[in-house]
């Protein structure tokens, strides 16, 4: 009697281990500056309140493109298991940066992606993302570039020479990519696009980049194709500051969308559980000093702690 009950608070605890070790974190990708030092992460168990990792210093020196930059960090985890992360190399080159990771600590050797090179008066490929696509097993790469006198409409309503559009490349293999193609166009300056699957939909959130009269807020778009025929834009879903480069959790019907308030150098956030009523929470966030622009991906508590040995 006495060896099974030894053996089930035994059977009990190894329980409880495994699941805490399994059990799921949210991590931050980031960058601080103009992104010279590289990739920078932070954690939480709960999405409000957000620990810096390694002394809050870089996890990976940029090398990709000539500027060396890395700003905008966008991590997925991969049909493969893989970290996938692209990033902004420059404010005015045609590339954007690749690297894959098996634990965010090691890197693969840099890739800079020539996305934009077959147009020749591009001036920028900024704040790009990834999304991974289950049906056709490829990955979607989309970033915001201006190709001057190419889209009339909003050409003297953004900032100076800026007149992005949203544009997207597919892959299987990183090595080989699709010829760059519009994502989103819908007569204005959009910029700072992330996708996420809601059912058999998709939902875009996006900026609205307009300068005159100024937007500069964000908004929702949704379509029943991954890589196209999203719709105009829906009201803003943030206040009257100026937000930028959106990134999206969900946890269980909530939804969560984290933001730069980048004129009041901190963090918002707001959340909704139908997409269309959205209460302001940023006061509940606790974020790393001089945070920019970054995403949110779900890690294990076992790959937290490899993390937090750094």
């Amino acid at each position: 009697m006495k060896v099974a009950i030894w053996f089930l608070l035994l059977l009990t605890q190894i329980t409880i281990a495994t699941a805490q070790k399994n059990k799921s974190v949210y991590l931050f990708s980031y960058f601080k500056g103009n992104g010279e030092d590289g990739l920078h992460l932070a954690y939480s168990t709960d999405g409000f309140k957000w620990q810096a990792l390694k002394k809050d210093s870089s996890f990976l020196t940029p090398t990709a493109g000539k500027d060396k930059l890395m700003r905008d960090p966008c991590i997925i985890r991969g049909a493969d298991g893989l970290f996938h992360m692209v990033w902004t190399v420059s404010w005015n080159e045609r590339t954007i940066g690749y690297a894959s990771s098996k634990d965010l600590i090691h890197w693969s050797e840099q890739q800079a992606i020539p996305v934009m090179e077959h147009e020749p008066t591009t001036l920028n490929c900024w704040a790009p993302e990834i999304f991974y696509d289950a049906g056709t097993k490829q990955y979607m790469i989309y970033w915001a570039t201006t190709i001057p006198g190419r889209f009339p409409k909003g050409d003297s309503a953004g900032d100076e020479k800026y007149n992005h559009r949203m544009y997207y490349v597919t892959t299987k293999d990183f090595k080989t990519y699709s010829k760059a193609a519009i994502l989103y166009d819908h007569g204005f300056n959009v910029i700072d696009a992330t996708i996420q699957k809601n059912g058999k939909q998709y939902v875009m959130f996006l900026k609205d980049e307009t300068r005159y009269p100024p937007q500069k807020n964000l908004r929702i778009s949704t379509s029943n194709s991954l890589t196209g025929g999203y719709t105009a834009p829906s009201a803003p879903i943030t206040g009257k500051y100026w937000a930028e480069g959106p990134t999206v959790l969900k946890e269980g019907k909530q939804w969560i969308v984290y933001f730069d308030k980048y004129t009041e150098h901190k963090y918002g956030a707001i959340t909704s559980s139908d997409l269309v009523n959205w209460t302001e929470v940023s006061d509940k966030l606790e974020m790393p000093k001089g945070i920019r622009h970054g995403t949110v991906v779900t890690i294990t508590n076992k790959e937290l702690q490899e993390l937090l040995k750094q």
